[in-house]
């Protein structure tokens, strides 16, 4: 079939900056998606992506004019119901027909074929492939309606409507233009009171001229570039600004690369990029004395407020430079520099005041007002919650052989900055100004720097706690979280967790485990439910809060590569002690490369599975075999072979070699085959089968020594049973 590239372009007042890159890719994809499912694509079609502040636009190569016939088979009904004994049409298959447009002439067309394990009557036509002013105009309205709009306006139709002024419409922002072009030829489309033509508009200042005539589908891009003054695709224009951006870094530094650098942000970068249609990096500057103030806090106000990129030197010190992205390119940009320099100056000041006027009081005196910040309306206040933290800090410190007293005086004033002005304006800042604080007034270098740790890790990937005094408060401070919360009740469902709690989780197993802490997790959840009254939490919020971060360990490990069998391995066996699991993973590992492995892990399945019954038919397992009741050779042989490798076993255990330990088990796997093949476990003798459950029971507990080895085994299902 014939195909031309096509272009659509929706132009609109101003979309919503954060939300950009996401609607660009979702028109793109969405649009190209639902052309390829009418076939009006080629195979080797493709859609490339233009997004920027007042466009949506996708181009899209080789498009059909029109999708080639494709054959139909309908399936009607079974024989038995459609056709009567003489083979003529039942009533049943007449409706049907009559369904489809169709009569009793066609009856003698329909196909007999087999359909499961009745024939069935199918109803073969061909039909007509869709004509690309179809085809686009659904593709358009599913790709507008498919749209992550974060929130929609509505609006009257302008000029050019049918009834201008009285038509409403709903969109993301009010649309103003649509261009459709198939080649060269413009495809006669409509939306949101648009008709489709080959006209847009370009930069609102800096355009050639009000309008742009688009040649063709293939020459948007250049001249939207050319005539319009704007960059239409967002990665091209986002690489243009990170282009310019390390290009007047290196400029401010005399020609010096790695002199200089702008500050990195992925989010700030898309932002920009959503902002401008012409990006222009100037560089600007503010007056040295403002630097007295933490960097953190200047970074942040040009950030998040000015969407300026703070310019650092070689060693990440902020300098008094700062990167604008302007969306014009005056011949003398003296004016656009002046007045930016102009509009940070008061967003400084107002940081250097909160931060003088913060230091005038010791944050040691702020603690008291934290009595009046609620945490919980069911668990009391932030000042209730740091006296929490600072007897847990204190213990978990204790017991890591950090100083107690330390963390518990970083617990007392980890909050205090939230009543501070500067946390108060900016509280991304919390814990990062209590650090600063807190050197102001003197206090332990531990004790400040625990105060901005306690909140790591903040994100996925983030670093932990420097210290044993930091990693104790940080501790402390997501176990009363999830103690507290899942106590009142909220335990988080489905994709909802107002409370982080699923963060909280990983960030507890992270500090354990990255940081080899030898803490054992079900006393540290106890000793966390002790500092609450008791009449506040659930009775099983310990065993719920366990399991939660079990369910938290299972996935954590598997993101970092463990395979699923063997992470299930290990987190089946519920470990308390986080530190070890890596080891215990190691060792299964390692065990599952075994020859022996595999008829072990199926055996395994087997002794459990026996047990299992044993007990639920009120068998008693005896705690040890006894052997003068072993009366088969196979059973004698087992029970001395379990004998020979209990002591290495538990001397591996006892030194954490836990490889070591597994690897002890391959020399049981012929006496284990061996009785399975020739002892009747569940013999009718009481004494007899209790010796061999015991015996079992004894073998189980030596194979799940590090990990439940059943989960390994391929054949679980066959292997099951007793015998």
């Amino acid at each position: 079939m014939t195909t031309k590239n096509l272009l659509v372009e929706l132009f609109t007042e101003e979309l919503p900056p954060k939300a950009l890159k996401k609607l660009g890719e979702s028109f793109s994809s969405t649009l190209f998606e639902s052309l390829r499912a009418q076939g009006l694509t080629g195979a080797d079609s493709a859609s490339t992506p233009f997004a920027s502040p007042r466009r949506l636009a996708v181009h899209v190569s080789q498009v059909a004019g029109r999708a080639a016939d494709r054959p139909v088979s309908h399936k009607l009904m079974p024989v038995s119901v459609g056709l009567t004994s003489d083979g003529l049409a039942s009533p049943a298959l007449l409706k049907k027909l009559g369904a489809l447009g169709l009569d009793a002439a066609v009856v003698p067309q329909l196909k007999r074929a087999p359909d499961g394990k009745a024939e069935a009557l199918f109803f073969d036509t061909v039909v007509a492939g869709a004509a690309l002013a179809d085809g686009l105009q659904k593709a358009l309205e599913e790709a507008l309606a498919k749209l992550p709009i974060p929130k929609v306006m509505t609006y009257q139709l302008g000029e050019g409507s049918e009834q201008p002024g009285w038509s409403t419409v709903n969109f993301v922002r009010p649309a103003h233009g649509l261009v459709a072009l198939h080649g060269t030829d413009v495809v006669p489309i409509s939306v949101l009171g648009l008709s489709a033509g080959r006209q847009t508009q370009g930069h609102r200042f800096e355009a050639a001229s009000p309008t742009v005539t688009i040649n063709d589908a293939d020459s948007y891009a250049a001249q939207m570039e050319a005539e319009g003054a704007v960059i239409p695709g967002f990665d091209r224009r986002r690489a243009e600004i990170v282009r310019q951006l390390q290009a007047a870094a290196e400029m401010i530094g005399g020609g010096e690369a790695g002199k200089f650098r702008p500050i990195e942000d992925d989010a700030l970068l898309d932002e920009v990029t959503a902002l401008v249609e012409r990006p222009n990096v100037l560089a600007c500057q503010f007056e040295p004395e403002f630097l007295a103030v933490p960097q953190e806090c200047l970074i942040l106000t040009m950030k998040a407020n000015q969407k300026y990129f703070p310019l650092l030197d070689a060693e990440g010190r902020l300098t008094n430079r700062f990167l604008i992205v302007s969306n014009i390119r005056p011949a003398d940009p003296s004016q656009v520099i002046g007045g930016n320099e102009r509009v940070v100056r008061p967003r400084l000041a107002d940081a250097k005041f909160f931060f003088d006027q913060d230091r005038k009081r010791p944050l040691a005196s702020r603690v008291e007002k934290l009595d009046h910040v609620v945490y919980h309306n069911k668990l009391g206040s932030q000042g209730a919650r740091i006296k929490r933290l600072m007897k847990l800090a204190g213990a978990i410190a204790q017991g890591l052989g950090a100083d107690a007293a330390l963390a518990a005086r970083a617990a007392q004033l980890a909050k205090a900055d939230l009543v501070t002005d500067m946390v108060g304006e900016f509280p991304e800042l919390q814990g990062i100004m209590g650090r600063y604080y807190a050197l102001h007034d003197g206090e332990d270098v531990r004790v400040a720097e625990a105060i901005a740790d306690h909140y790591r890790p903040r994100f996925a990937g983030d670093g932990l706690a420097a210290d044993n005094v930091g990693l104790a408060v940080a501790l402390a401070e997501r176990l009363d979280s999830l103690v507290g919360i899942f106590g009142i009740g909220l335990i988080p469902t489905g994709d909802k967790d107002p409370f982080a709690l699923r963060r909280a989780a990983l960030g507890v197993l992270r500090m354990l485990m990255e940081k080899v802490l030898p803490l054992d997790l079900m006393h540290l959840l106890e000793k966390t439910k002790s500092g609450f009254d008791p009449e506040q939490l659930s009775a099983s919020v310990v065993v719920d809060v366990f399991r939660f971060m079990q369910d938290r360990l299972r996935v954590y490990l598997r993101e970092q590569g463990g395979a699923v069998d063997q992470v299930e391995a290990v987190v089946a066996q519920a470990p308390t002690r986080i530190d070890r699991v890596p080891l215990r993973l190691e060792a299964v590992a390692q065990f599952r490369q075994l020859p022996e492995a595999e008829a072990l892990a199926a055996a395994n399945k087997r002794i459990q599975n026996i047990l299992r019954k044993a007990e639920q038919a009120g068998e008693g397992i005896r705690p040890e075999p006894d052997a003068a009741l072993l009366t088969e050779d196979a059973e004698r042989v087992l029970f001395q072979a379990v004998d020979a490798v209990s002591l290495p076993v538990e001397t591996a255990l006892e030194s954490l070699d836990y490889t070591g330990a597994l690897k002890q088990l391959a020399t049981l796997k012929a006496p284990v085959d061996r009785f399975f093949d020739e002892v009747m476990v569940m013999a009718e003798e009481p004494l007899v089968r209790a010796n061999r459950l015991a015996l079992l029971a004894r073998l189980g507990g030596l194979m799940n020594c590090v990990a439940d080895i059943s989960q390994l085994s391929s054949q679980l299902g066959s292997q099951a049973g007793s015998k």
